[in-house]
């Protein structure tokens, strides 16, 4: 199981508070091998959920659906939800805790072509600022629950943290508890973000 497993030493920073790893993560880049080609995209919103936190999965303890989040950092924990729509975390803390990182929007870099088709022609802001959007456009399913994303086909690279000016912290979307907890994080400015803050409108 995942919990058994160590956490590469590439992902040492997410060794901490969920909140922490989310603003860590943005602007890390995320590589995908997909139809024979590399796309790459980069992290620009995040959203932080710890087994304290009435709104996360890992909150009611440990189950087969949620046993990716109680593993090493830097895994894939993706769930299936609506009865359509799969969303990608990666895992965060200390090994047997659970916490993760939903990754709530990225930016296209390289092969946006790619994107579009797996969008089916959706394009511009419209193919990854989502959750659910990025993971179709990526083509994201449960085969990548649990997986090592220090490998290809679904790779994390962390790039130096940002300065804390270019991040937005404010509440989280589509939850039914612990709603006004600060836990959204994005690069202020950056077209691909879901839904702006109020205050940065």
């Amino acid at each position: 199981m995942a919990s058994e497993q160590v956490a590469s030493k590439s992902f040492a920073p997410l060794i901490t508070d969920a909140s922490t790893a989310a603003k860590r993560l943005l602007g890390s880049i995320l590589e995908r091998e997909i139809d024979g080609q590399i796309v790459r995209v980069k992290i620009v919103e995040t959203e932080a959920y710890d087994q304290t936190d009435a709104a996360s999965h890992s909150y009611n303890g440990r189950t087969a659906r949620v046993e990716t989040m109680f593993g090493p950092a830097g895994r894939a924990y993706v769930y299936f939800t609506y009865g359509m729509h799969y969303c990608c975390n990666i895992v965060a803390g200390e090994n047997g805790y659970g916490a993760g990182v939903l990754i709530r929007a990225v930016e296209p870099l390289t092969n946006t072509a790619v994107l579009e088709e797996h969008r089916k022609g959706k394009t511009g802001y419209d193919v990854t600022n989502g959750p659910a959007k990025l993971c179709q456009a990526l083509a994201i399913d449960l085969k990548m629950n649990g997986h090592d994303l220090s490998k290809l086909p679904l790779r994390l690279i962390l790039e130096p943290k940002l300065p804390a000016p270019d991040i937005v912290t404010t509440t989280r979307i589509g939850i039914s508890k612990a709603k006004d907890v600060l836990w959204r994080f994005y690069i202020k400015d950056n077209p691909y973000v879901s839904v702006k803050a109020p205050s940065d409108k």
